[in-house]
């Protein structure tokens, strides 16, 4: 039962942000999101070996900073975190504690690979396991549906037809609302326009996820995804848009750079092999803070003005790094400004 809120008495008749952040349509939906989300790929329980950089106790935390700031577009996927579900089963926690929030966020995760079992039929998009695999993600979510789900991967061995056909029940039943792919070349989203516009069905893909960031560009075999989702008007929200936070001034320093930095921990970290991209950061740095702003912030404002891009889903593992995420959604790039990262990352 709804019950009476005088707090939502005298509502404006429609709103386009939601505390101070920017919101926009998702592709070629009515769906809106903030321009700045938040990616919960390491959230977890580190304690149980699952991988996690984020406790649930730190995450209940972030989420909760989210919601303060607008950013509202929280990702996962149902394998983060050693195929333990543990990302999901955090947001879930959320929701339980928040359940009259739940229809402020826009929640996306995705499926593809083995989980929840290790038969063949536990992978892939055929028509079982995509049900079974949603089923599931609502479960460990412990909310009744999925705003947004992305096929995590290209299935070159399930008709299209089939994948595509399960998703038309699945929204029909009110279990997901919009449809995404991850990971998918141009020919694959060719192949799923095609396919759909054969098939004359309601659910089309809305939006991509593939990896993108300033200092790279898209990455092969997926180029020309970009061009395509802004021709088409499909969304394109890239994973990993910070470059697993090289994109920030946390690596110009090597003497400074140690245990707890995630390139360091993962082993990635190389100044000598990174030099240009190094480099184009420190350039970044200078001209950010001509205008107040630090690398991250510039990097993500000027990725939403690039054509085709959508919403940016960075993570964060303090509330400070939210904070300053979400300034990024909320500022206007100058037309120097954009033409200084143009000039410096060679994309725009």
């Amino acid at each position: 039962m709804i019950k009476y809120n005088p707090d939502l008495y005298g509502m404006a008749f429609t709103y386009d942000e939601f505390h101070g952040m920017p919101w926009k349509q998702i592709g070629n939906s009515g769906l809106r999101a903030p321009v700045i989300g938040l990616g919960a790929w390491k959230f977890g329980y580190p304690e149980t070996g699952d991988g996690a950089r984020v406790t649930e106790k730190e995450a209940l935390a972030l989420l909760d900073k989210a919601w303060e700031e607008g950013v509202l577009l929280w990702d996962t996927a149902n394998r983060y975190n050693a195929s333990s579900g543990n990302s999901e089963r955090v947001l879930g926690t959320w929701f339980v504690k928040n359940p009259e929030k739940r229809r402020d966020v826009i929640l996306c995760t995705k499926m593809f690979g083995s989980m929840d079992g290790k038969t063949p039929n536990h992978c892939r998009l055929s028509r079982n396991n995509i049900k079974d695999a949603v089923y599931a993600c609502l479960e460990r979510m412990q909310t009744d549906y999925i705003d947004l789900l992305y096929f995590h991967q290209f299935d070159a061995y399930t008709p299209v037809e089939e994948s595509l056909s399960a998703i038309e029940d699945l929204v029909a039943g009110d279990y997901i609302r919009y449809l995404g792919v991850s990971n998918f070349s141009k020919e694959n989203m060719e192949l799923y326009e095609k396919t759909s516009n054969s098939m004359s069905i309601r659910t089309r893909v809305v939006a991509v996820q593939n990896k993108f960031d300033l200092l790279h560009g898209e990455y092969a075999p997926n180029d020309g995804v970009l061009d395509f989702c802004a021709k088409h008007n499909v969304a394109f929200i890239p994973h990993g848009p910070l470059a697993s936070g090289l994109l920030t001034d946390r690596y110009l320093d090597a003497s400074k750079v140690g245990k707890g930095d995630r390139l360091f921990d993962e082993g990635t970290y190389d100044p000598g092999a990174m030099r240009s991209e190094l480099e184009k950061v420190a350039a970044i740095k200078d001209l950010a803070s001509e205008y107040d702003m630090t690398v991250s912030e510039m990097s993500l404002a000027y990725m939403l003005t690039l054509d085709g891009m959508g919403c940016q889903i960075p993570g964060a593992t303090s509330t400070e790094q939210l904070v300053s995420n979400a300034k990024a959604g909320k500022v206007t790039l100058s037309d120097d400004a954009r033409k200084g990262m143009k000039r410096i990352t060679g994309i725009g």
